[in-house]
């Protein structure tokens, strides 16, 4: 029996998990990781911690209900940059869910790393638009056709360097997953 691929990082990486809104992020670290999602905190993983912005949202959920969705997504992505940061300072391996098209963000986690001794990956889970649009309404939480469209813009071309074999400064290794590699991997080990 094929016991599916393993993803191998040493210990101690940043392993950020990226992918256009509904590409899947979530249902992967939800399904590697036993995630419920109903978690307002990174989950712990052994040495690891598992970090999906749902977490964030989740802990706010009450005190920001009733916020209209563009005043608390601000709030949401704060707290959840700031969960992987002190995570990376911490010392601790670190897989977490991420937009990826953030360049300034990548190059603040790939910092906190270095200054650890340890380096940051990424996979990237590559869907088309109409995939990650289908995956956005069945979570029910559907973004802008403008918001989603500067996400495409921003997406794609960080792909095709990626699957070019281009470098993708800050990550020192680069992982490109379809949906069926995605739903085939078993494991993403810290060795």
């Amino acid at each position: 029996m094929d016991p599916g691929p393993v993803l191998c990082y040493p210990a101690g990486s940043l392993v950020l998990v990226a992918g256009l809104p509904g590409a899947g992020k979530t249902t992967l670290l939800d399904r590697l990781y036993g995630l419920r999602g109903d978690e307002t905190a990174p989950v712990p993983a052994g040495d690891v911690r598992v970090i999906d912005s749902r977490q964030a949202r989740n802990w706010w959920a009450r005190i920001l209900r009733p916020l209209p969705g563009r005043l608390r997504t601000p709030l949401i992505h704060s707290t959840h940059v700031w969960r992987i940061g002190r995570a990376i300072v911490a010392g601790h391996g670190v897989v977490a869910h991420t937009r990826g098209t953030w360049p300034h963000i990548l190059h603040l986690f790939a910092w906190l790393a270095r200054r650890r001794g340890h380096r940051l990956h990424l996979i990237l889970l590559d869907v088309d638009p109409k995939t990650a649009r289908a995956g956005q309404v069945a979570r029910g939480r559907v973004v802008t056709a403008a918001t989603f469209a500067r996400h495409c813009r921003r997406w794609y071309p960080l792909v095709d360097r990626a699957r070019g074999g281009e470098p993708l400064p800050p990550a020192t290794g680069v992982t490109v997953l379809d949906r069926d590699a995605a739903d085939r991997l078993k494991t993403i080990h810290f060795v």
